[in-house]
């Protein structure tokens, strides 16, 4: 599945974006999605997914209760809505696709988007 990931940008802190992962190739709905990030100087980590069966999503201690992921299945695009967002929440955003049954880890995903870049200033 190819992926293309939109919506980064420059936000103050408090604010909103919402990020888009458009596929193709295959089906978000056949695949358990995910977004990453990757802050500057640091390690990529998982932020949030949604599983291929059941819909069930999962997110990263401190993004829950201020990010939301979702699934548009007629649209073949997943999105991660971000609210209240902080300084800390700065990365480059990646969504990704995995057919592994796993979710958690980037190993688990075979297919990555090119990531966009959201900035979160104090």
């Amino acid at each position: 599945v190819q992926l293309q990931a939109s919506g980064g940008g420059l936000v103050q802190a408090g604010g909103s974006l919402r990020l888009s992962c458009a596929a193709s190739g295959r089906t978000v709905r056949s695949n358990d999605m995910g977004w990453f990030r990757q802050a500057p100087g640091k390690e990529r980590e998982f932020v949030a997914a949604v599983r291929r069966s059941g819909g069930s999503t999962y997110y990263t201690d401190s993004v829950k209760g201020r990010f939301i992921i979702s699934r548009d299945n007629t649209k073949n695009t997943v999105y991660l809505q971000m609210t209240s967002l902080k300084p800390e929440d700065t990365a480059v955003y990646y969504c990704s696709a995995s057919r592994s049954g796993r979710y958690s880890l980037q190993r688990d995903y075979s297919s990555w988007g090119q990531g966009t870049l959201v900035t979160v200033s104090s």
